[in-house]
């Protein structure tokens, strides 16, 4: 009996109401519904570029940058108030609630992939080879990061854009706590701060380029459900006649992008990056002498 209580207990701090406090959770989903409220009320929010064209700012983005407003170590430090409804328990339970509001986002860009499959096959193996694009995250970052001072980081920052696939490669084949570790771990970090913010608003600009709405579909899933979404659901408000083909075209990509992914890190992501890690770290070498 003693023992069932301890555990009851344990799970006091979320669950209970003792002493008059209210359930972390709840209140937790109570500033979550105050954000997506405040979001939606302000709407989207086109702001014209001149000849570039315009850029759209989606209700997803302004609930986001509200959420973060709510945190302790935002308006936390200077509105007394805001300490007692949002502290740090409640970031914490926040990461825990966000793999569950990425299952029901799953489930429903599944439903518009489904009544758009033929067009999806039309695509062809561009699905697939778009994976080579990838890439370019670690061509192009890799350098750039060791420039900036990183050493082996630089391997696990830069492989991919570093989401949860990459951050189970990486910890499996190097250890968490190992310099590759730190690396992806800070991109993954920096990336839920500032990804979904930023693919959002590159996709507003990207529809200005010329580039096939359906290549910026496929673009957009690049392995994170919430970047993902930021980035074709701002496709879609600028393009609303395309939006189911968009929508499908992201979600499809994006879960092969999280399959074939995986493998195309294992076998000529980190094996290439390693190969320029040596050979940068000579000409490095080269220039400190």
């Amino acid at each position: 009996m003693s023992n069932t209580n301890q555990k009851a207990e344990t799970v006091d701090p979320v669950l209970s109401t003792k002493d008059g406090r209210w359930p972390i959770f709840i209140k937790l989903f109570i500033l979550l519904i105050a954000a997506s409220v405040l979001a939606e009320l302000i709407g989207t929010v086109t702001i014209p570029l001149g000849p570039i064209g315009k850029i759209s700012i989606i209700p997803m983005i302004f609930s986001m940058i509200i959420a973060v407003l709510f945190t302790p170590d935002a308006l936390g430090r200077v509105i007394e108030p805001l300490k007692k409804l949002c502290s740090e328990k409640e970031v914490q339970l926040s990461e825990n609630v966000i793999m569950l509001m990425l299952l029901i986002l799953g489930v429903k860009l599944g439903t518009s992939a489904g009544p758009n499959i033929l067009k999806i096959v039309q695509a062809g193996p561009a699905l697939i080879f778009q994976e080579f694009g990838n890439l370019g995250t670690m061509l192009i970052g890799l350098p750039f990061a060791m420039i900036l001072g990183m050493r082996r980081e630089a391997v696990g920052a830069t492989v991919s854009i570093c989401r949860e696939p990459t951050l189970g490669l990486i910890s499996e084949k190097y250890g968490i706590n190992s310099p590759e570790g730190l690396g992806v771990m800070g991109t993954y970090m920096v990336g839920n701060l500032f990804g979904t913010l930023f693919f959002g608003l590159l996709a507003s600009l990207a529809v200005n380029t010329g580039i096939h709405p359906y290549a910026l579909a496929m673009a957009s899933g690049m392995g994170s459900g919430s970047m993902m979404t930021a980035a074709s659901t701002s496709l879609a408000e600028i393009l609303p006649n395309m939006k189911d083909e968009i929508l499908a075209y992201a979600a499809t990509s994006n879960i092969m992008t999280n399959v074939t992914g995986l493998y195309m890190e294992c076998f000529i992501a980190i094996p290439l990056a390693n190969k320029m890690y040596r050979v940068y770290s000579r000409l490095l070498r080269r220039k400190e002498a």
